[in-house]
């Protein structure tokens, strides 16, 4: 079974009533949400074989098969359900032996891109309010060594069309950070951009709960 839910408690919920039912055919558990090294760790001792392969492209990635599937487990486990990750996406990579390194691998990445989509928009609104025009300001920032997924993606996709609906919530990300953060004070490694951008999106998510992660910009930009 996939699974794909907003957080390791919802998770646990599931698998722990599929080992307790009484027909169930359900031997390997895939799960691509985000739950965090903790969660994927108890979830992988609940008795059932656990593949953690969270994933990141979004919505956009998973229509066009490009999502990255980062993936974590056993030899045994990884070799049975390689046929599902394949039907996924055509981008897998197997980053760890044991349930929780993907997930660890995933917190970094979603810290890497709240940072980024976060700084972006305080750049954006600050070339703004200096008289530039944001279209050209996002060509040659993605020409130039300020380019990120941010400018070169959820920008010109997103904010610069008003759309602002990217599939992935303020609520979601702000969680994704705060996993993130919890990890990093328990490994006690190196901590200074993150708390701040944790409370740019904790912030954020307070102010407009459930909004789309991309309106971050206007938030941040106070329009």
């Amino acid at each position: 079974m996939v699974l794909s839910l907003p957080d390791g408690e919802v998770c646990q919920e599931v698998v722990r009533d599929l080992g307790a039912a009484r027909d169930r055919q359900v031997t390997h558990i895939v799960d691509t949400s985000t739950v965090g090294v903790a969660a994927a760790r108890v979830l992988s001792a609940m008795g059932l074989a656990y593949v953690d392969a969270p994933v990141s492209g979004g919505v956009a990635g998973a229509r066009r098969r490009t999502l990255m599937v980062m993936y974590a487990g056993t030899d045994e486990d990884c070799a049975r359900v390689e046929p599902v990750l394949a039907g996924l996406s055509d981008r897998r990579r197997r980053v760890g032996d044991r349930p929780g390194q993907a997930q660890a691998l995933k917190l970094a990445n979603n810290f890497l891109s709240a940072t980024a989509l976060a700084a972006t928009s305080e750049a954006v609104a600050f070339g703004r309010a200096a008289g530039l025009n944001p279209t050209v300001m996002l060509e040659v920032l993605n020409a130039s060594s300020g380019r990120s997924g941010a400018s070169a993606d959820k920008f010109p996709s997103e904010v610069l069309t008003g759309r602002y609906a990217a599939g992935f919530s303020n609520t979601l990300m702000a969680k994704d950070v705060r996993l993130y953060l919890d990890e990093v004070r328990r490994l006690s490694s190196a901590l200074t951009l993150g708390a701040v951008t944790g409370s740019v999106w904790e912030a954020f998510t307070a102010a407009e709960p459930d909004a789309d992660f991309t309106r971050i910009y206007p938030f941040v930009a106070g329009d």
